[in-house]
């Protein structure tokens, strides 16, 4: 029986979705097929939002917030969506897999040269979408798959999972 790595998958952490900025977020939602006075309700929502400090009975200046999405709201889920929706894998074979807080990469044994190649088109759409790939979280080769192959005539194929130390999610 021989073993040959088949896969590989990369926990990539990005920063959360709070940091999306609204012109990006709402100009995704505009290629939408939604109705307008929805859509421009989404954009009321985003654009009537201000933000001061209040410490020691002095407040700071009124400052609009254009970035964010407020943890809590009805529209949270539905904007991950929406940000994440361009988010593809840049080599033919690859995948990734996308949640609200982990996004994770798994690139074939045969693209296995296109993983650097792979994070740097992650990270540039991240800059692009005002967020960020946090490097120091992020963890290469979480987890490696075999195919165990035996010589019997049926070819049994099984894959199992190694080395997979997830961290708790919060």
């Amino acid at each position: 029986m021989t073993s040959r790595p088949t896969s590989t998958s990369s926990r990539l952490s990005l920063q959360r979705i709070d940091t999306v900025r609204h012109e990006t977020l709402l100009n995704k939602m505009a290629q939408l097929n939604i109705p307008d006075n929805i859509y421009n309700w989404i954009k009321a929502f985003f654009e009537q939002h201000f933000h001061c400090t209040r410490y020691a009975g002095e407040c700071s200046t009124v400052a609009a917030v254009k970035a964010s999405v407020i943890q809590g709201s009805g529209l949270g889920p539905a904007s991950f969506i929406v940000t994440a929706a361009d988010l593809h894998p840049s080599t033919p074979g690859n995948r990734i897999f996308k949640f609200a807080d982990d996004t994770y990469l798994v690139v074939p044994a045969a693209n296995s040269s296109s993983r650097p190649g792979e994070v740097s088109h992650v990270e540039a759409w991240t800059s692009r979408n005002n967020l960020r790939l946090n490097r120091t979280n992020s963890q290469k080769s979480l987890s490696s798959f075999e195919k165990k192959v035996t010589s019997s005539p049926s070819h049994h194929r099984r894959a199992r999972a190694l080395n997979v130390s997830a961290a708790p999610r919060s």
